[in-house]
C-alpha cells in the first residue's frame, strides 16, 4: 500500500508566473508609502548608512513586488527591475547577486518602522468610513471598553527559499515565531513581535503584551496564555480578558448567576495561592450547543457589563486572528520564507504584514461601499480579483478598484461571501432565565443597551 504524506495547508504549491502590474494599484501604494518612506530615509542617514543604489524606497518596492505580484524568486525580480521597474521605481540594472546580498544586510528595522508608521494612517482611514455596520457584539462591547484586541503566536517554517544565495540553509528549518495583536474592530494589526526561537512558548510574548496593553482594553487570549499570574497582572492594570477553560481545571464556585439546561454562569476562584498560580476570581460561563458544553473564562465578573452570550460571541471572534495568520501565510506566502537569515525573514515579515494591512484597508473600503459588514468580504477573493480589475482597467471599463469590486455585475468574483448560517437574534439579557420577554432581551439596532451577543433564533 502506498503511503500518503500529510501536507500542511500553509504550504500549498505556489505559482511561478508573476502577476500583472496595474498603475492604479501602484499609484495608491506609492501615495500611501511615500511619506513614511521619506521619514525613514532620514533615519536611514542617521544610522550612518550610505545612499546606495538599493536604498530604502527600492528595497520596499522590491519586497512588495515579490508579495503582490507573487514573483517566483530573485532571478525573476532582477529581470523585472531591468525591464519594467517595480511600483514607483524606474527600470534599473542591478545584479542578481547584489539583490540577494541586500536581503542579508539591509536593516530590517527600517521596514518595521515604516510598517508601524503606517498603522495610524490605516486606522484613520477605517474611522473615516461610516456605512458598513459592525457586528452588534463588537459595537456594544466597545461602549464598555476602549479597545477589543486578540493576541496569539504562530511559528514560521522555512520550507522554501526565493534567494539562491542561501540555498545551503536546510529546508524545513524552523525560522522563528511571531506574536501578533489584532484589533477585532478594525481587523488591523496593533503590534507584531518576532522571536528567533521557533519552539518557544507563547508565554515569551507575555512581557511584550503587558508593556503594550492599557487600561480599558478587553483582551481575547487562547489557551497558550493560560497563566494565572499573567492574568492577574493584566487585571491589576485594568485590562480584562476572555479565554477558554482548560479540561480538568480545578475551581471553587463562589456565586451562581444563571443555571439552566443550556447555560451556566458562575463566579469562581482558581489558583493555589502560590506566586506562579495566585488565587484569582473569574466568571465561568458554560453554554450548551446540542450535546456539547463550551466553557469560557472572563475577568469581567459582572453579567451586567458582559452578559454570558456576549462572552461566547466575542471569544468566537478570536478566530479573526487565525484568519489573519491564514491570510499572511497561505495567501501572501509567509509560510514560504525567502531566506534562512534572520534579517531576511524580518524583511519579509514586516513587508507581508504591511501588505496585509493594505489588503484589509481595501476590503474594508469595499464593505463600506456596499454597506456590508466587513465579515462578509473575502480578502482572498479581493486579492485574486486584482487581476480582473487590471484587465477591466486596461480595457477602459474600470478606474477604481473599490467601485469595481462593489459593482453588481462583478459579484461573480466571489468578493462577497455567501451566507450559510441562519439569521441570528442577539441576546442582551445578563440573566436570560429571568428575562424571556421585553425590550432588554433581544438587541435592536436603535437600542441604548450597550452589550449583546448572538444565538440562533
Amino acid at each position: 500500500m502506498t503511503s500518503r504524506r500529510r501536507s500542511n495547508r500553509d504550504h500549498a504549491k505556489k505559482q511561478h508566473q508573476p502577476g500583472v502590474a496595474d498603475e492604479v494599484i501602484e499609484t495608491q501604494l506609492e501615495a500611501l508609502l511615500t511619506p513614511a518612506l521619506f521619514k525613514q530615509s532620514l533615519y536611514y542617514r542617521q544610522l550612518g548608512l550610505r545612499n546606495r543604489l538599493l536604498n530604502l524606497p527600492l528595497m520596499m518596492a522590491a519586497v512588495l513586488t515579490l508579495l503582490w505580484r507573487n514573483v517566483a524568486g530573485v532571478r525573476e525580480l532582477t529581470r523585472m527591475l531591468e525591464r519594467e521597474g517595480c511600483l514607483w521605481c524606474q527600470p534599473i540594472q542591478v545584479s542578481q547577486q547584489a539583490i540577494a546580498q541586500r536581503f542579508l544586510t539591509f536593516p530590517a528595522e527600517l521596514f518595521e518602522r515604516t510598517f508601524k508608521e503606517l498603522l495610524p494612517e490605516f486606522s484613520r482611514k477605517w474611522h473615516s468610513r461610516k456605512q458598513r455596520p459592525l457586528p452588534p457584539s463588537l459595537e456594544f462591547t466597545r461602549s464598555k471598553f476602549e479597545r477589543i484586541w486578540a493576541c496569539d503566536g504562530s511559528t514560521l517554517e522555512a520550507i522554501f527559499k526565493k534567494l539562491e544565495s542561501l540555498a545551503d540553509v536546510p529546508i524545513g528549518k524552523l525560522a522563528g515565531k511571531m506574536g501578533v495583536v489584532i484589533d477585532l474592530i478594525t481587523r488591523l494589526p496593533v503590534e507584531i513581535w518576532f522571536k528567533e526561537n521557533a519552539k518557544a512558548s507563547d508565554i515569551n510574548f507575555e512581557a511584550d503584551i503587558l508593556n503594550l496593553v492599557r487600561a480599558g482594553t478587553l483582551l481575547l487570549l487562547d489557551r497558550g496564555f493560560y497563566h494565572f499570574r499573567f492574568w492577574q497582572q493584566l487585571i491589576d492594570n485594568e485590562v480584562h480578558i476572555i479565554t477558554r477553560l482548560k479540561k480538568g481545571a480545578v475551581f471553587q464556585v463562589q456565586r451562581v448567576f444563571t443555571d439552566t439546561y443550556s447555560i451556566r454562569d458562575r463566579m469562581i476562584t482558581m489558583g493555589s495561592g502560590t506566586e506562579k498560580a495566585p488565587y484569582i476570581t473569574l466568571r465561568l460561563i458554560e453554554i450548551r450547543s446540542k450535546k456539547t458544553w463550551y466553557s469560557y473564562l472572563t475577568s469581567v465578573v459582572d453579567p451586567l457589563i458582559l452578559p454570558p452570550y456576549v462572552v461566547a460571541d466575542l471569544y468566537g471572534r478570536r478566530w479573526r486572528i487565525e484568519e489573519a495568520f491564514n491570510t499572511v501565510k497561505r495567501l501572501l506566502g509567509l509560510s514560504y520564507l525567502w531566506t534562512g537569515s534572520i534579517n531576511g525573514i524580518k524583511l519579509q515579515l514586516w513587508g507581508t504584514w504591511l501588505f496585509y494591512s493594505d489588503l484589509v484597508d481595501l476590503g474594508d473600503a469595499v464593505a463600506d461601499e456596499m454597506t456590508l459588514p466587513f465579515d462578509r468580504i473575502s480578502l482572498e477573493m479581493v486579492y485574486r480579483g486584482l487581476y480582473h480589475f487590471y484587465v477591466a482597467h486596461h480595457k477602459g471599463l474600470a478606474t477604481d478598484p473599490i467601485k469595481y469590486f462593489a459593482a453588481p455585475e462583478n459579484q461573480d468574483l466571489g468578493v462577497v461571501k455567501t451566507i450559510r448560517k441562519p439569521n441570528i437574534k442577539l441576546i442582551i439579557a445578563p440573566f436570560p432565565e429571568h428575562m424571556r420577554s421585553g425590550d432588554q432581551f433581544f438587541f435592536e439596532p436603535s437600542s441604548q443597551t450597550r452589550l449583546t451577543t448572538a444565538i440562533a433564533s
